[in-house]
């Protein structure tokens, strides 16, 4: 009793949702359409039946949709035969309905029209629900309706039911046409090609043509000129698969008419893919009546008047709300490199006018909560509302960096510029504006020296270090004097079959009182002072030295790496101090890696890349030291002369529990497989990294799981191993 009950529950449930599923067609309870006469015309051609009808099976009621050869009222569904197709699930076939048990009395057997032969194939909805059924009927029984003819009849059911589907569309599709023309919003809709295939009566309205004049016109004649260059740049990047920050978002920007006037407009814009390829749309509201009401408020105290952003004063009491009712925030102070000479060589119009398509792409490239403010000048600032980690605000920021990549197009003018960034956290960095804003110049003011075109978060050093760097310097110069400076050597492994590949030459310090130290206490006064160069010849030199050392004494030939400093990249004699190097040692330039940071490789400096391209095509190996936490674009990576990509530990070490991690470490291997570089993982520590990152594809690595750096005499050991002795234990 209970095993009935449950399935009368399941079939109910069953019932219910087929009866949902028929009702959200918008079909049911509808008269006869031609689309489906045809349909059940073609089925009765092809079965040669005097009779062909295709029903909707209701809760009570069997309606037809459409009748070939007969002609009856809808009957009730507890004598329709095509409810009987649709329990069955299958094309229901009758050969003589007199003789079937289930139709001998039928009504509609025993009087008109006089069935005796019935065949119906469900229509089936993609959910799985029967709605119906596509039929064929005679007077006479027949006994040859075989597997093809059923098959037949099942692909013309599956027709009706893309005619279902299609006039659903259709319906939709008519609302939305009746929606957009009684709607005071400007509708746009425009192809890969950038081009108009559809407005709405409002937006001819708004822009004064006539539709004729619109469709097919490229969407630039609503966009005055000094604004072109940017637009089809950024449509450019989004029809050809990329993304913008602005979809989804309103923005407010300015539109040109047909009689060359202006028109203060609110846009958003949509994104798809269909069967041809992108499209874009937008919807657009004229704010003139809003724009003129506000027009004095804006301009009141809060507003930059150049560019429209908050200005200094609205930026502050912004930043003073936050911090005061400790919710946090993060600010970005920007300066544009060589704005000066924009202004001095061709006027404060032009600068003017780049000033404020910077306005434009910044707000961009954010999210919708950040506030841009532009503080006089090249000075602008961001304000993030909220406590977020300092990984969260780089990354947000970064997105600045990248956005000036693309140049800009203005008043017939290309710039490309570099933006210098500054960044402090609150609490952390400042409890009031003044303070935090102060922790950001900071910031700024090291970005700059650091040769610009780059983002630096504050340090609370950064105050009271010119000190403190100043007698680092002093020590280093004794140190290099007394032979303080040593070389430490870390391996990199194939992650196939775990054997040393190459190891890396890292710097330390044997500090008399101190100890040993590490780069992080001495480099940034090492890398600014002029020791620079000095210590970097040293550093290539040993590490020449050590390798020749030991290839004398039967070691494996191995490769070894040397960080380059800033100064080196930068200097005349680079191929000179290399070449040199190796000779001195009777190497092969296949013997030696040179590893640049991002940010050193984005130095613009021409000469720099001639030297570096002279040396990876003389066989020295050129790599991008923790790839991923500067701002390389694509376009960087192709232009500069690398033949290896190292992946930064901070992906390698959240990769197994931060999908984010490993997804953009996923993206770094096959970007490096696309380019023909090697790449070498670093900050391995475990073996589910290891793991991962050969199930990704990667082919060698570092880290503490493959040993730290060591002396020479230790290194010597491994080499002679040939494999690090935690790739031992993997390997047995």
């Amino acid at each position: 009793m209970g095993t009935e009950m449950a399935e009368a529950e399941t079939n109910g449930n069953i019932e219910n949702n087929r009866l949902e599923t028929l009702s959200n067609l918008w079909i049911a309870g509808t008269a006869p359409e031609p689309r489906f006469d045809t349909i059940a015309q073609l089925a009765a051609q092809l079965f040669d039946a005097p009779m062909a009808f295709i029903t909707l099976v209701e809760k009570d009621m069997q309606r037809f949709k459409a009748m070939h050869g007969i002609n009856i009222p809808d009957v009730a569904r507890s004598i329709s035969i095509c409810t009987h197709t649709i329990e069955s699930g299958n094309v229901l076939v009758i050969d003589d309905m007199l003789a079937d048990s289930r139709f001998a009395d039928n009504p509609l057997v025993t009087g008109e029209p006089f069935l005796r032969f019935y065949a119906g194939a469900p229509l089936t909805t993609a959910e799985g629900f029967r709605i119906g059924a596509l039929c064929i009927a005679d007077t006479v029984p027949r006994q040859d309706f075989g597997e093809r003819q059923r098959a037949t009849l099942e692909r013309l059911a599956a027709l009706v039911m893309e005619q279902v589907r299609l006039r659903r569309t259709e319906i939709i599709r008519s609302t939305v046409m009746n929606f957009s023309a009684a709607t005071e919003l400007a509708f746009f809709a425009i192809d890969a090609a950038g081009r108009i295939e559809f407005v709405n009566r409002a937006a001819l309205n708004l822009f004064g043509y006539r539709q004729n004049e619109m469709i097919g016109q490229l969407i630039d004649i609503i966009i005055p000129d000094r604004f072109r260059g940017a637009h089809h740049a950024g449509l450019a990047r989004v029809l050809a698969g990329g993304t913008t920050k602005l979809i989804g978002k309103t923005v407010e920007v300015v539109a040109r008419k047909r009689d060359q006037t202006e028109v203060p407009i609110e846009i958003s814009l949509s994104l798809w893919n269909d069967e041809r390829g992108v499209g874009m749309g937008a919807v657009i509201r004229d704010i003139t009546d809003r724009r003129e009401r506000d027009a004095r408020l804006l301009r009141m105290a809060n507003q930059d008047t150049l560019t429209g952003l908050s200005n200094r004063h609205r930026f502050e009491n912004l930043l003073q709300e936050a911090l005061s009712e400790n919710r946090g925030a993060t600010i970005a102070l920007l300066d544009i490199d060589g704005f000066k000479d924009v202004n001095d060589s061709l006027g404060h119009a032009v600068g003017d006018a780049l000033l404020l398509a910077v306005a434009v792409r910044l707000p961009s490239v954010l999210a919708a909560n950040v506030t841009v403010a532009r503080f006089g000048g090249d000075e602008f600032a961001m304000l993030l509302p909220g406590q977020i980690h300092a990984g969260e605000a780089m990354a947000a920021i970064g997105a600045v960096l990248s956005a000036f990549e693309v140049p800009f197009d203005v008043g017939g003018h290309v710039f490309q510029l570099a933006a210098t960034i500054g960044i402090a956290l609150a609490p952390q960095h400042g409890t009031d504006a003044e303070e935090l804003l102060a922790s950001a110049d900071f910031a700024l003011y090291r970005a700059k020296q650091a040769g610009g075109g780059t983002m630096l978060m504050f340090e609370p050093e950064m105050r009271s270090d010119s000190l403190a760097r100043r007698a680092t310097q002093d020590e280093l110069l004794r140190a290099m004097k007394n032979s303080e400076l040593v070389l430490y050597y870390q391996p990199q492994v194939s992650l196939e079959d775990g054997h040393i590949l190459g190891v890396e030459a890292l710097i330390r310090w044997k500090h008399p009182q101190l100890g040993l130290l590490y780069p992080v206490d001495f480099l940034p006064a090492l890398e600014s002072s002029s020791l620079a160069l000095p210590v970097g010849w040293w550093v290539l030199r040993e590490a020449c030295r050590q390798a020749a050392e030991w290839r004398a004494s039967g070691l494996p030939p191995i490769k070894v790496s040397v960080n380059l400093f800033a100064a080196q990249y930068r200097a005349a004699t680079l191929v000179q101090h290399v070449t040199s190097a190796l000779a001195e040692h009777n190497l092969p330039t296949s013997a030696l890696g040179l590893e640049v940071t991002e940010t050193i490789a984005l130095l613009n400096d021409d000469n720099a890349l001639a030297a570096v391209r002279r040396l990876r095509d003389l066989g020295v190996g050129i790599a991008f030291d923790d790839f991923g936490t500067g701002f390389a674009s694509l376009s960087s990576l192709q232009r500069f002369p690398l033949t290896t990509l190292k992946i930064d530990r901070s992906f390698i070490s959240e990769m197994t529990e931060n999908p984010h991690d490993a997804a953009i470490t996923r993206a770094m291997l096959m970007m490096s497989a696309e380019l023909g570089l090697e790449t070498i993982a670093e900050g391995i520590e475990t073996e589910e990294q290891e793991l991962t990152l050969r199930l990704l594809g990667c082919k060698a690595g570092q880290g503490y799981r493959y040993g730290k750096a060591v002396p020479p005499e230790q290194t010597a050991v491994l080499l002679a191993k040939g494999f690090t002795n935690q790739t031992a234990i993997r390997m047995h």
